[in-house]
């Protein structure tokens, strides 16, 4: 990649490295290894030098605009316009090309184990990044338009979980509940990040639970990891523990074969879009389609088939049949039926 290309994806990692509000003030140690760590994946000065670093800031400032003073009582970095961003500011065709050659670099880190869990975070990515370069920027905006999470927070834990997971540090947290809607502190050590429908949660060994439980990021505040080290439970492994799950429940339940029918319109999107990998067709008939998973009977299970209606039958297990006889019930009884 040629040294302008790299300069721009280094101007873009020092602006985020400023405006990180949970690491303010970045001394040129700090831009440095941030970049050498983006582009290189290390951050021994092999490959970028302070000097570079010093030349990045010199030319964000003239050629951006870029608002960098240094403060001698924090020893680092900072906007004097807080509102800024280099993000604001048009891509060139450098930066476009630069952008492009990161993704394909972030491709090939796709099916490394401790990436395999942002799979489709970087499809989304990609799939932005080849739109966006395949027309105008001021055109594909009004041509196509992506999925995106409203209202969800707690991204910004997001390093913090990976480094104690990387390292098997213990990890603090103020966890609120939906059920009771009260705060509790957490003493966890983290095990995968795992995202479900645009949110983040967080499996992990609760020390006061005695086992593997899932937390939502959204609902936490105060996240801190400390240094006290954390044993990975027994067995433990990500592929397994998700093996048999719709979403984000997993248990250590045993999986139940659920069969049901579904009208053949329906079928064609469950079939394009299955339920789980399990997912199989059993019968094909001339109203209904018949199809069969090997599931844990779950919420999220649950929803996706009344996310249909009344064009989904389930034939067993029985418990799941009345379950969802139980939420047509509710249902009727809300809208007074």
């Amino acid at each position: 990649m040629s040294q302008i290309k790299n300069a721009q994806i280094r101007y873009r990692i020092i602006d985020r490295s400023i405006r990180n509000e949970f690491n303010p003030f970045p001394s040129k140690k700090d831009l440095r290894e941030a970049c050498e760590e983006a582009l290189y994946g290390s951050v021994d000065g092999a490959n970028i030098c302070d000097s570079t670093i010093e030349k990045d800031l010199f030319a964000m400032r003239m050629d951006h605009d870029a608002p960098i003073k240094y403060s001698k009582a924090n020893r680092g970095y900072y906007y004097t316009d807080e509102n800024y961003s280099i993000d604001s500011i048009p891509l060139t065709i450098e930066d476009v090309q630069a952008i492009q050659f990161a993704t394909k670099t972030l491709l090939q880190f796709k099916e490394v184990d401790l990436f395999k869990q942002f799979g489709n975070a970087i499809d989304k990515i990609v799939d932005r990044v080849h739109v966006a370069t395949s027309q105008k920027a001021d055109e594909y905006q009004e041509t196509i338009q992506f999925e995106s999470g409203i209202g969800s927070t707690g991204n910004e834990y997001l390093p913090l979980f990976l480094e104690a997971i990387q390292d098997k540090k213990i990890t603090h947290f103020n966890y609120t509940s939906y059920t009771s809607s009260k705060t509790k502190k957490r003493k966890v050590l983290p095990l995968l990040l795992k995202e479900y429908r645009n949110r983040w949660y967080l499996i992990c060994a609760d020390s006061e639970k005695g086992k593997v439980v899932t937390y939502a990021l959204e609902r936490m505040d105060e996240v801190e990891v400390s240094s006290e080290l954390g044993e990975i439970p027994e067995g433990f492994s990500a592929d397994q523990f998700f093996k048999y799950s719709i979403g984000i429940t997993a248990n250590d339940s045993k999986p139940e074969k659920v069969l049901f029918k579904a009208g053949n319109i329906a079928a064609k999107y469950i079939e394009s879009q299955p339920f789980h990998h399990s997912q199989k067709k059993v019968k094909e008939g001339s109203k209904r389609t018949t199809f069969k998973l090997n599931v844990l009977i779950s919420e999220e299970l649950i929803r996706e088939i009344l996310s249909y209606g009344g064009d989904i039958e389930v034939i067993e297990p029985q418990v799941l049949r009345d379950t969802i006889e139980s939420r047509i019930q509710e249902l009727r009884k809300t809208y007074n039926l």
